[in-house]
């Protein structure tokens, strides 16, 4: 026979010191547990929203990251030529080959300074990957020292405001127009028209990365085998989601790494808390748990009602550390992609699957820190109990 749960929603009530204390520790952990994978889940969301499948994302054979990569003219001819790339209604193939490569600029309102991707591309095939939208001033015009920012960097980065000039190589481009691009990293980038940035990057002879629409995406993977089979091209091809989500799996790693870390010291001390704050239950009361096993409660209703009580003060303190968490939802953070080496701005994301991930933890943590003084509780000696020893 099981201990109804009001019986230990009253005992949580009765004591709410005790309660409040070991709830807080908890709070602090799930806190900052959430912080950190809300960290790494913006990180991953925006580069994983970066890329479609519908696309095939080509790079040199080796290259691990868009800046290492590099395709000649003619590799780029072979590829747009294959009969499962799309055609526009022109009749061209339906591929953006681009120039990729880095700058570094100093951050405003601190010191320091990050690595920025630049990427040089032609405006009539961007469509087929994701239109910019332009919430300030104008696109680049074709074949001019102009250039455009990402909405993420452009308030982040030294010269990066409409009207400024950033000095690429020493030659001067003038920013013209701030684009968002629906969230993705590309709002972390630098863009102009690969005729211009080519030649003062010395990039005149090919490209970095080609991304080809596939007239049917479920061929991708024969697509593939025959591209990396032809001895001309020496590439890889990715689906260009596989390829951005990849990309973010290291530092995304890293952070929710750091973030166990972290959450594993804080939580040792949440249980010393909630260990602390059963035992002093189980010995003040000894003659409750005794009357309990004289009316036919068994010891392990009695070490399960003990952990539970233990569950109901952690879950309190994860509900409070839910409620701390989500104001950083949204907030705008940036850090250093480690496989391109270049900075990309994002948003925390606190989403629901986190949160019931945190108050899962947080019940795991109040029946970790309750199951020693639960059975110490379960095998009290009756009489002793009853003399309320």
């Amino acid at each position: 026979m099981a201990i109804p749960f009001a019986y230990n929603v009253r005992n949580v009530m009765q004591r709410p010191v005790a309660t409040l204390t070991t709830a807080i520790g908890v709070a602090l952990t799930i806190a900052v547990l959430l912080a950190a994978f809300a960290l790494a889940e913006g990180f991953r969301s925006t580069l994983s929203s970066t890329g479609s499948d519908a696309n095939a994302l080509v790079l040199r054979d080796g290259a691990d990251s868009e800046v290492t990569s590099g395709l000649t003219l003619e590799m780029a001819s072979i590829l747009g030529a294959h009969p499962n790339v799309a055609l526009a209604a022109s009749g061209r193939p339906l591929a953006s080959f681009e120039m990729v490569t880095t700058i570094n600029l100093p951050r405003v309102g601190q010191k320091g300074a990050s690595n920025i991707k630049v990427r040089g591309l032609n405006m009539d095939d961007v469509g087929m990957r994701i239109t910019p939208k332009i919430v300030e001033g104008r696109t680049f015009t074709p074949g001019t020292d102009e250039i455009i920012v990402g909405d993420r960097i452009a308030p982040r980065f030294a010269h990066c405001r409409v009207g400024d000039e950033i000095k690429l190589q020493k030659r001067p481009f003038k920013v013209v127009g701030r684009f968002t691009t629906a969230g993705s990293s590309f709002e972390s980038e630098i863009w102009g028209d690969a005729r211009a940035l080519a030649p003062v990057f010395h990039r005149e002879g090919g490209y970095q990365i080609g991304v080809l629409r596939m007239k049917d995406p479920s061929a991708f993977e024969a697509m593939k085998k025959e591209w990396e089979a032809d001895p001309r091209l020496g590439i890889q091809a990715k689906r260009e989601r596989e390829f951005y989500e990849s990309q973010s799996a290291g530092t995304t790693g890293l952070i929710r790494g750091l973030g166990i870390f972290i959450t594993g010291i804080m939580a040792i001390g949440a249980l010393f808390g909630a260990a602390n704050t059963m035992f002093a239950a189980v010995a003040n009361r000894g003659r409750e748990i005794a009357t309990l096993l004289v009316l036919g409660f068994s010891p392990i209703a009695v070490m399960t009602s003990f952990v539970v009580e233990s569950m109901i003060v952690a879950l309190i303190g994860g509900v409070f550390g839910c409620l701390i968490a989500l104001p950083i939802n949204g907030i705008t953070t940036s850090t250093t992609n480690f496989q391109s080496f270049s900075e990309v701005a994002f948003q925390f994301r606190v989403t629901p699957p986190l949160l019931v991930t945190a108050l899962v933890f947080s019940a795991v943590l109040g029946a970790l820190g309750g199951f020693f003084p639960a059975l110490r509780a379960a095998n009290q000696p009756l009489s002793r109990g009853l003399r309320g020893g």
